[in-house]
């Protein structure tokens, strides 16, 4: 007689099976729309040329997107804490995907009625508000993608997210840089971008209510936040294959300390125009549209692991590029080995996390994983703008290989692939 609790899964995957190619189109279609909108925002070209055009100082870069990433650290577990005892998650990921992206129409606004100054702040703060909803967002809509795609079948999936993402963003970034910021429309060309970037995002993630959504079979107990953060350690102690992988992570997040500096050291060797802002975007964005699909295909053959040490190797060599740029063709060719990389490695990482333990985990490990990260995050621009008062952007870029470098031994020798850990 079948056990009522393997009754339960079985009709758990048929529903999952039953509503999957509707479900991967919806998933698709919120990457393409959704991701494309966020891009914008997170490029490491419009808002830092931005910031640095109303205050004129690297730090005042660099502090605003650490204060992004402060956001992230704890409202992971916000998001933990909302999602982890129900049955279903649709509608609060709903609500917090459009409130993330109500701070990016601040944004707009604010440099459309602000003084400099007073725009300064306010895309400062909208920046940390940001960072705080999307620390939740993202719990509850990988949660959500979790439920309702299989495991093997995240990696192609995800690899057509990031493609047609990148080609409509690659498109969208060069007509806002060569046409918005360039010809400054509206009387704030950045501001014009970001209202773009709001009215994209929100029709992304209006896409996710056709999700169809099954029941959970198996939930955790309800949690406050505190008693949240509190179960980390237990998770930790008692998932040790998941410990290594979640400091491995966090120490490559180091990489990204340099991110909001780019384009400022690349306007130290060459002159950026409104055309060739929007030209380095397009390489940014265009270039894992087209290799994520290659990483997504690896992953369902080979496993997660493999993609994300390759994508970490080319990373680091991307930042050892970067050493030797002198002009537009070689800040390019920087810029497409670093999105091949990047965008690679965040959804190799993004995956092994829901593969990693028991599946009523999944936001609980989606949180602290994310809050790491984000702490990472946090900490680096400011700590990369310390290194360019005292030092240079040479030594910023080392730094980075440096740290990225011993997560790149972690992964290899101690982080173990988790499908052979259930097979």
């Amino acid at each position: 007689m079948q056990d009522p609790q393997e009754r339960l899964d079985l009709n758990y995957q048929r529903e999952v099976n039953r509503y999957l190619k509707r479900n991967a189109t919806v998933q698709i279609l919120n990457g393409m729309f959704g991701q494309t909108g966020v891009r914008l925002v997170q490029a490491p070209t419009f808002i830092p040329a931005y910031l640095f055009e109303l205050s004129g100082s690297d730090f005042v870069v660099g502090l605003a997107r650490s204060l992004e990433a402060s956001g992230r650290v704890f409202s992971p577990f916000f998001g933990a804490s909302l999602i982890g005892h129900r049955e279903r998650i649709l509608s609060t990921t709903l609500i917090l995907g459009v409130v993330m992206r109500l701070q990016i129409l601040g944004m707009a606004m604010a440099g459309f009625l602000l003084s400099s100054v007073q725009a300064l702040y306010a895309v400062i703060a909208f920046l940390a508000l940001m960072g705080f909803f999307q620390g939740m967002s993202q719990v509850t809509l990988n949660s959500l993608r979790a439920k309702v795609i299989p495991v093997k079948r995240r990696g192609v999936i995800a690899g057509a997210r990031s493609f047609l993402a990148g080609l409509t963003s690659a498109l969208v970034s060069y007509f806002a840089g060569a046409y918005l910021v360039e010809n400054n429309f509206l009387g704030n060309g950045y501001a014009s971008v970001f209202l773009l970037a709001f009215a994209i995002g929100v029709a992304g993630m209006a896409i996710i209510a056709f999700t169809r959504e099954p029941h959970s079979v198996k939930v955790r107990d309800r949690a406050s936040t505190r008693e949240v953060v509190r179960s980390i350690p237990g998770l930790l102690r008692d998932d040790p294959a998941f410990a290594k992988f979640f400091i491995a992570r966090a120490l490559a997040a180091f990489g990204r300390m340099a991110m909001p500096f780019y384009i400022l050291f690349a306007a130290t060797r060459m002159d950026i125009s409104g055309s060739e802002l929007g030209l380095l975007t397009l390489v940014w964005m265009i270039t894992p549209s087209i290799t994520n699909m290659v990483w997504g295909i690896l992953a369902d053959s080979k496993g997660h692991r493999i993609v994300m040490v390759s994508t970490l190797a080319l990373w680091i060599l991307s930042h050892l590029l970067l050493l030797f740029v002198t002009e537009l063709v070689g800040m390019a060719l920087f810029f497409a080995l670093m999105g091949l990389s990047r965008g690679g490695f965040v959804q190799s990482g993004q995956n092994l996390i829901l593969e990693f333990g028991r599946v009523e985990n999944v936001p609980l490990r989606l949180a602290a994983s994310s809050a790491a990260v984000s702490l990472i995050a946090a900490i680096g621009p400011v700590l990369g703008g310390v290194i360019l008062a005292f030092s240079s952007y040479q030594s910023l870029f080392i730094t980075c290989m440096v740290l990225q470098g011993l997560a790149l031994s972690m992964l290899i020798f101690t982080v173990p692939e988790p499908r052979r850990l259930r097979s």
